[in-house]
């Protein structure tokens, strides 16, 4: 218990701290210790959870598992690289005039309150909290989009709350249908929106209520997932907002908000005995893989591409998650970790990228090899491992994905491939002109932190090449929960 309450106090401390001291010449150092505290108490509480066992803490509001744990445990860690990359970042932001010393107050606070926010999401027990959680998320995040107070980025803020803010007003409604499903079992006083009191009554729940429910939560949480149709803020945030929280948004947020529909698809699958839940998932996330790998060859702007590019992901593992079995699975929840670590470190490069063009239009981001060469081999990698290139771990997903769906759903591998080969065809001919064309650009005056992207990288090669025998473990027994 004490590890899970440090894991949530060390962010929400560090909010409040911030929020006094953000402003200040030494405030990204206090943000990046807290955010190694919050890594170093996810590692004890992960290293509990392996040694003895799922724990309930709180009252039992709150449950750690293995699918949670290390969900949880990688939230930290790029949480924490994160923090690392924005010291520099923000500095030249606030050095260039783009942020005043209450933004940047408003900034690290608001980080921290975002980390605090999707930890108590993965982490609760009790899925009220689960829905309060997100809709605190998602208010954070709009803060931090329109930090830099421009047109666009205000824009962006306001389409970012008002589609969230409509999705998250289905997630209470599905929520509320699951309760009412779950109150003529458990009863009223019985803890009825408790995740682990509903997994051991899945069975005895009303089917056509919980389908009912799983359609709005689907549709509701599937919107902070980024899901085709209901995708339209995300090229929009991560446009705007600071590049850091671009990262965060990617590898992070949408993370969560999946992991909140595969809980709810766990109930739904033991009260339904049906694959209905898996259909829906698959329909959603082959749509988006496809609308997305299509929406990629008409972007201009660095960031939106590779923000489309996370739409193609995160339909991929819903794709993964609906097929269900262990290895489609096990394929969804390893593609979930090297996703994580690859976009955060492709955002990373493409901020310092952006700042030495002065733009996010990916034609005037030029010969980023010689002005950078770091910054340009970070880009280019990052960019070859997220498009599935052997030997890092996306390629080891995406093999596992095709070659299940092959096997379990023919008819749908050929739209796979064709969206995988539009996306790769997209993205590759952009960033080969930005990495090795011509330029008089010069080199950015602050040293960049380049330690983050080449760390991710190395995770995401080694996730190709070997997974750890605990990771494997990790990662079978969370596939086996999910079931399907």
């Amino acid at each position: 218990m004490e590890q899970l309450l440090l894991v949530l106090a060390v962010p929400l401390l560090g909010g409040f701290v911030l929020a006094l001291c953000g402003h200040r010449d030494y405030a990204p150092e206090v943000n990046v210790g807290v955010s190694l505290g919050t890594l170093v108490a996810a590692g004890l509480l992960t290293a509990r959870i392996i040694d003895r066992g799922p724990m309930l803490a709180f009252d039992d509001q709150f449950f750690v598992d293995p699918l949670n744990v290390f969900l949880i445990a990688l939230t930290a860690f790029v949480g924490f690289t994160t923090s690392v990359f924005s010291r520099p970042y923000m500095r030249h932001e606030r050095d260039c005039g783009k942020m005043t010393p209450g933004r940047m107050r408003l900034y690290h606070s608001m980080y921290q309150l975002f980390n605090f926010t999707m930890l108590v999401a993965l982490s609760t027990n009790n899925l009220g909290i689960l829905w309060v959680a997100m809709e605190a998320a998602t208010l954070t995040t709009v803060l931090l989009v329109s930090v830099y107070r421009t047109a666009a980025s205000l824009e962006a803020a306001w389409k970012y709350f008002i589609l969230c803010g409509v999705g998250i007003a289905q997630a209470l409604f599905g929520t509320i249908l699951l309760y009412l499903a779950a109150d003529k079992v458990i009863g009223a006083g019985g803890g009825a929106l408790l995740w682990t009191n509903l997994e051991a009554v899945k069975a005895q729940l009303e089917p056509n209520v919980m389908a009912l429910a799983f359609v709005f939560l689907l549709l509701g949480y599937g919107t902070k997932v980024g899901l085709v149709p209901v995708h339209n803020w995300l090229p929009d945030a991560h446009a705007e907002g600071p590049t850091p929280i671009s990262a965060v948004l990617s590898g992070l947020l949408l993370n969560v908000a999946l992991y909140a529909v595969l809980r709810c698809k766990m109930l739904t699958d033991g009260a339904l005995g049906n694959h209905l839940a898996g259909h829906l998932m698959i329909g959603f996330g082959l749509l988006s893989v496809v609308a997305a790998a299509f929406f990629l060859s008409r972007q201009k702007d660095i960031k939106r591409m590779f923000a489309y590019s996370s739409i193609e992901h995160m339909g991929l593992m819903t794709f993964a998650f609906g097929l269900g079995g262990p290895i489609a699975n096990f394929a969804g929840l390893l593609h979930m970790t090297v996703h994580s670590l690859i976009k955060s470190a492709i955002f990373f490069a493409v901020g310092h990228a952006a700042q030495s063009a002065g733009s996010q239009l990916m034609e005037k981001i030029r010969g980023l090899i010689k002005v950078n060469p770091m910054v340009g081999w970070g880009l280019l990698l990052g960019t070859l491992a997220i498009l599935g290139m052997p030997p890092f771990g996306v390629f080891a997903s995406e093999f596992l994905i095709l070659t299940t769906a092959m096997r379990d759903l023919p008819w749908a591998t050929p739209f796979l491939l064709l969206a995988l080969g539009v996306a790769f065809a997209s993205i590759f001919s952009r960033v080969q002109e930005m990495v090795f064309g011509d330029t008089d650009l010069k080199p950015l005056e602050h040293p960049p932190a380049l330690l983050p992207v080449f760390v991710h990288l190395g995770l995401g090669l080694m996730l190709g090449v070997y997974i750890p025998p605990y990771l494997v473990d990790w990662y079978q027994q969370a596939a086996k929960m999910i079931g399907g």
